[in-house]
């Protein structure tokens, strides 16, 4: 039995708790496709009991995030898609995290050497595959806008990957609805007469694309592994959130026409505005009821939610 909603309208549903519990009360196979960005490995405190990138070392988030999708993916359709967003993190002594506002308790080392790189994205995905997953694509999200880091040792950093993952090797996947234009940038599902891209089901290899003379297709190219977005903020969230753009390519290609979108990490509500944008159900879950209450004002700015400056 699913928990009782947060809020809920005729498309959107929010639902409150810890993301691993609430998950596992949702019906398997109720959702088509899952976007989120967690929150990054000891990069924020939210001051919320229970919150997800606190932990005292990395294993431990792993451990915790690989839990939570193994529930997401007996929540998902077995055509399902799941799109994940996340940044890394460097390491640090558990002094300068507590200075900063980002530890509590012993002064104990964070696992992995300090200043260096912990490579949580890449720990997380290798843990999602042993534990099922199906990697289809490591995504290069090149922020064409971003905050300036006050690094004068190592080169900053100017961009995150996004994870294509799928629950089995057919799955529902549209490529039509984010092909490139090359006159004019837009996708070939926004210029389709009508708005609404073809849904082609299960993938499977396209014989034209197949053959390297035909790789220009007349609908528009394949958009490549790196895209190309700004970064952007919300209103209210005061800190950088995942860019609406960066969801709506997602659910174009991941997500049936009706489907129903899921966000376990639902935060300012990016992803289900997105799916709003896109007719698409939406599920976010949320441990913060704040953030709820954020999602709740921006889905009443109206269904052409852009991402909006603070």
């Amino acid at each position: 039995m699913s928990p009782p909603p947060y809020y809920q309208d005729e498309q959107v549903t929010l639902l409150l708790g810890d993301a691993l519990q609430v998950l596992r009360e949702l019906p398997s196979s109720s959702v088509d496709c899952v976007v989120t960005s967690p929150p990054y490995f000891g990069l924020r405190d939210y001051n919320t009991p229970g919150q997800y990138g606190m932990e005292a070392a990395p294993e431990e988030f792993i451990s915790h995030i690989t839990a939570v999708f193994a529930e997401a993916r007996r929540v998902l359709a077995d055509t399902g898609t799941l799109w994940l967003n996340l940044g890394d993190s460097y390491g640090a002594a558990a002094e300068h995290r507590s200075r900063i506002g980002l530890a509590e308790g012993p002064r104990r080392p964070v696992a992995g050497r300090r200043k260096s790189l912990l490579m949580i994205p890449e720990r997380v995905s290798l843990a999602l595959l042993a534990d099922g997953w199906i990697l289809r694509n490591k995504v290069a999200w090149r922020k064409t806008s971003c905050m300036p880091e006050a690094v004068t040792d190592r080169l900053s950093r100017k961009h995150e990957p996004v994870y294509f993952f799928t629950k089995h090797e057919k799955y529902a996947f549209d490529l039509d609805a984010i092909r490139d234009d090359a006159t004019s940038g837009a996708t070939w599902g926004e210029r389709k007469a009508g708005g609404a891209p073809g849904w082609h089901g299960p993938a499977g290899p396209s014989a034209r694309e197949a053959v390297p003379s035909l790789a220009s297709h007349a609908n528009g190219a394949n958009p490549g592994d790196v895209w190309d977005l700004p970064t952007a903020t919300f209103a209210g969230a005061h800190f950088a959130v995942m860019p609406t753009e960066l969801a709506l390519r997602c659910i174009k290609a991941g997500c049936r026409q009706g489907g129903t979108v899921l966000d376990p990490f639902s935060g300012s509500g990016t992803t289900g505005a997105a799916a709003r944008q896109l007719g698409r159900r939406y599920v976010g879950v949320d441990l913060n009821p704040a953030y709820h209450d954020l999602a709740r004002a921006r889905f009443a700015q109206g269904v052409l939610d852009f991402d909006a400056t603070a």
